[in-house]
């Protein structure tokens, strides 16, 4: 990953892919693009974005991220539905971060038409 290329692993630059979305000029087509999204909120620090993207009956009153984290790649292993054409899908992925990774499978749905994470199943590593 080059400095100017995107956090969620793209070759854009932050700028035209995942900061589109934070910014709110754009939103995410598909589940996986919202966990792309979601996942370069989190390196970014970006606690209004992910809040923001997460479904409204599972979301917590408030979120901390712990700013010694330090996320170091994302890797997509495996999508289900999740497309223009769906109301809901899945994305399984590893997220790596400075002294460990985190595997998930996380759910997202669609709420007034934008997709909102739901929630996710820890997997084993």
């Amino acid at each position: 990953m080059t400095s100017r290329s995107c956090p969620c692993g793209l070759p854009q630059t932050y700028a035209d892919c995942c900061g589109r979305c934070h910014g709110g000029t754009a939103a995410a087509p598909t589940a996986e693009a919202l966990m792309r999204s979601r996942y370069s909120a989190f390196v970014k620090g970006d606690v209004a974005y992910l809040l923001r993207t997460w479904h409204p009956r599972t979301r917590p009153a408030r979120l901390e991220l712990d700013p010694g984290m330090r996320w170091t790649g994302l890797e997509i292993l495996e999508t289900e539905d999740g497309s223009a054409f769906h109301a809901t899908g899945t994305v399984t992925f590893r997220a790596s971060f400075r002294g460990g990774s985190l595997h998930e499978r996380s759910r997202f749905e669609r709420v007034d038409g934008a997709w909102v994470y739901v929630d996710g199943e820890f997997l084993d590593q």
